[in-house]
């Protein structure tokens, strides 16, 4: 059985930020509240055609594979390369098993947008900032992936938060007051949590008066997390007696259960750093014995962290930074690894080489992998020679070591920017196989970045905004007050470690210098600060806004001295590591201290403030409605055709 309970039309998805007029660009729908049987869905569908149900469905119960969904990441438009904001991969997609029908809409270009989310998935609600065109709201699930912003063209966002809070607790983040976080109607379990944290004193006897009276706050209000909130609930009524929130930091610092506050560490004077020559062919000489062992390895990485490589040693020494040939090992061991690599090599390409036209036509996954791999190859530096001109055996190389990769890597395949990973060292290397086992070093490094849940650039991206926090707050304040504070531009900075940022020569230098794994992990985040500590000034003093942001990091790209931004990485390095009150989860990302637990979203830390039924109308919920005023918000979404994947535009 199913009830509508909740309804509004003029709900509209922006499909493309750039076509804003374009009759595609903007589609019209409904959302709805709908009530089953056992469980509560938000809905909804485009209205201007007639026929069919939706084609998304988000439920737990399906696997991730079958899930049509972008993780938050994705909702920008970097203004440049729109299919950087999605890690494309090659699978197959499943129609959902379960639809509400909805004999309104119809299978087409655009019905496939269509979703339906059950509420017992759903994590959180993000609004736009009022005031900047038509309202919006992103739904992000428990699996930490984001539904498309709808936007409200004739308002009723508070409408559907007040409708959906009849159902969940919309609880208003304490680091964010346009997100709320979704919580399930389950008094006793609030309460039964909330009594065993046994936080009531002689002093909080007003908290406990505010618990009976509203639980539901009260409760959230004081969970383990401590907060200025949460303190300030039960600081004594005696202003003298307070501690200063620095001492009470610090003292909660070791103490299990609490999170610490971080407060504002004084860094004192950044360092000057200034980069050496590269290393020659005569200094390498000198740390290899008559054996072809390497000696001196950790002098040796220094050097090359402060100076590089002169481009003669690159083809050798890089072998030895990615782990390919071991330190240790002498020249005849290297050369029975070679044969046996080699061996290796080849019976993983014959596996692909020896498939039939009439075996790839019955095998969509490899078809899809070459496919993909085809249109990246032709368009990868083809302004170098080694690429250049359409018959060109290094695109044939580049071609079947990546081919070679998906049989090596099965599980992982072929995504969209490995090409750009693998050009550089086929280029020095000169040679297939030596390219290829270069290349798979390498990815045991990023592969991380590839993965389809993007896991691991939320948590880069999460690092890096941690880092700058530290490094400057008022640079911070301004992305934020620019909507630009998830640090989104920064996203293909990341993925594929500055390729397209710099020179060709300029990323071999810095590659080799990041491989160094000096001076300790996640120097790249420090490399990322370093671009935007150098461009701080213009972006500050130009009063950019969202989309002015992104096209002057755009520009940066083929501008930037790498030699500049290797001092100043390293001078923020050696500024954070002096200070003595470094927060504990800086120094876990610079690994200065053991990482005690795993990292949890930011979403879900500290304590809400609980938005109930009975204070939902008093919310500034706002509607802004404003159609002739541009969206601020602006999200990538899929091509006409999703099982087509996306490409990375050169």
């Amino acid at each position: 059985m199913l009830e509508v309970v909740f309804e509004k039309d003029g709900v509209f998805l922006h499909t493309s930020a750039k076509r804003q007029q374009d009759q595609d660009s903007l589609i019209p729908g409904v959302i709805r509240i709908i009530e089953k049987t056992s469980d509560v869905v938000v809905q909804w569908m485009p209205v201007n055609e007639i026929g069919d149900a939706p084609q998304i469905v988000y439920s737990k119960k399906e696997s991730p594979g079958n899930v049509v969904c972008r993780a938050e990441e994705d909702l920008y438009d970097p203004g440049y390369e729109p299919d950087w904001a999605v890690i494309s991969t090659v699978g197959t997609r499943a129609r959902a098993s379960e639809e509400i029908p909805a004999p309104a809409v119809k299978a087409g270009p655009r019905g496939k947008w269509a979703f339906s989310l059950s509420l017992s998935e759903l994590k959180s609600i993000r609004k736009n900032k009022p005031g900047l065109g038509w309202s919006y709201l992103i739904f992000m699930t428990k699996d930490g992936v984001s539904i498309q912003a709808l936007h409200f063209h004739h308002g009723g966002t508070r409408a559907l938060l007040k409708a959906l809070s009849k159902y969940v607790i919309l609880a208003t983040s304490p680091k964010d007051s346009r997100l709320y976080l979704v919580y399930s109607h389950d008094s006793y379990a609030l309460s039964h949590s909330f009594d065993e944290l046994q936080l009531f004193d002689d002093n909080s006897s007003h908290l406990v008066s505010r618990f009976l009276q509203d639980p539901y706050s009260a409760t959230f209000g004081s969970f383990s997390k401590v907060t200025n909130f949460f303190r300030g609930a039960l600081k004594p009524h005696d202003g003298s007696q307070q501690r200063p929130l620095s001492e009470m930091a610090m003292g909660l610092e070791d103490e299990p259960g609490f999170e610490v506050i971080t407060c504002q560490a004084n860094l004192g004077d950044r360092p000057s750093v200034q980069r050496q020559l590269a290393v020659t062919e005569q200094e390498w000489e000198k740390h290899v014995d008559a054996d072809g062992r390497v000696s001196g390895v950790e002098d040796l990485k220094k050097r090359i962290f402060t100076g590089g490589l002169s481009p003669g040693l690159r083809k050798d020494v890089w072998k030895f930074l990615l782990g390919y040939y071991p330190w240790e090992s002498t020249s005849e061991e290297r050369k029975v690894l070679l044969r046996r690599k080699t061996d290796e090599y080849f019976r993983m390409k014959l596996q692909w080489k020896s498939v039939s036209e009439d075996q790839e036509k019955r095998n969509s996954l490899l078809r899809g992998y070459r496919s993909l791999i085809e249109r990246d190859v032709s368009r990868t530096d083809r302004n170098n020679k080694f690429y250049e001109g359409s018959s060109n055996p290094g695109l044939v190389l580049l071609n079947d070591v990546l081919t070679t990769y998906c049989m090596f890597n099965f599980d992982l395949g072929y995504v969209q920017g490995m090409s750009d990973l693998l050009s550089p060292i086929l280029y020095v290397m000169q040679n297939e196989v030596d390219a290829f086992w270069c290349f798979c070093a390498f990815m045991e490094l990023v592969h991380h970045n590839f993965e389809e849940s993007q896991e691991g650039m939320k948590r880069q991206l999460l690092q890096l905004g941690l880092l700058l926090h530290v490094l400057d707050p008022a640079l911070c304040d301004f992305l934020d007050a620019k909507e630009s504070g998830t640090l989104c531009f920064c996203f293909r900075w990341l993925l594929i470690w500055f390729k397209r940022e710099f020179s060709f020569p300029d990323v071999l230098q810095l590659w080799e210098v990041l491989w160094t794994g000096l001076p300790g992990p996640n120097f790249h985040l420090l490399v990322a600060c370093g671009i935007l500590d150098s461009e701080r000034e213009a972006l500050m003093s130009s009063d950019y806004g969202f989309n002015e942001i992104l096209k002057h990091i755009n520009e940066l790209t083929m501008r930037m001295s790498v030699e500049d931004v290797l001092c100043r990485a390293e001078a923020l390095h050696q500024q954070l590591t002096a200070c003595q009150e470094l927060p504990l989860n800086v120094q876990e990302v610079l690994g200065l201290a053991k990482v005690k637990s795993p990292t949890h979203s930011t979403e879900s830390d500290g304590s809400p403030q609980p938005l109930s039924p009975s204070q939902t109308q008093e919310l500034e919920l706002t509607d802004s409605v404003s159609p002739s005023q541009p969206d601020s918000s602006i999200e990538i979404l899929p091509t006409e055709d999703t099982a087509t994947p996306q490409s990375l535009s050169p």
